[in-house]
């Protein structure tokens, strides 16, 4: 029996992640540039905030093959999404309780960087 054409063309979110990759080695070697070792590990860690849980969402919706069940998928997109937020809300507690960011500049600014990565995901996913 034939795939359809939908299930054929799957996303490759592979890109969107390199992207994300991307954008905490450019925050991180920017930070270095400009306030030294420990900028760039402030912006080392908010960039992987935000990568880490996108890391988990992914392994979480792409293990998972629903096919015909639209319920059983929005299920598994709702508990991934849950299990994203919960991460990053469990990362951030972790980093200001162990190691507070010395340059909350380049933290939050990695952060939010590689979130908007995101914006980038239809020209990224795109054959």
């Amino acid at each position: 029996m034939a795939r359809s054409r939908a299930e054929r063309r799957l996303p490759n979110h592979r890109r969107l992640l390199q992207a994300q990759g991307l954008a905490i080695i450019v925050m991180a070697v920017l930070g270095f540039a400009v306030g030294g070792q420990k900028a760039a590990i402030s912006a080392a860690t908010g960039g992987l905030i935000c990568l880490l849980p996108n890391l988990y969402f992914v392994w979480r919706v792409g293990s998972q093959r629903a096919g015909r069940h639209a319920r059983r998928f929005v299920s598994i997109f709702y508990r991934a999404e849950a299990g994203k937020f919960g991460l990053t809300v469990a990362l951030f507690a972790l980093v200001f309780v162990t190691v507070p960011p010395s340059n909350p500049a380049f933290f939050f600014g990695a952060y939010v960087a590689v979130h908007l990565m995101h914006w980038l995901a239809p020209w990224l996913l795109r054959d």
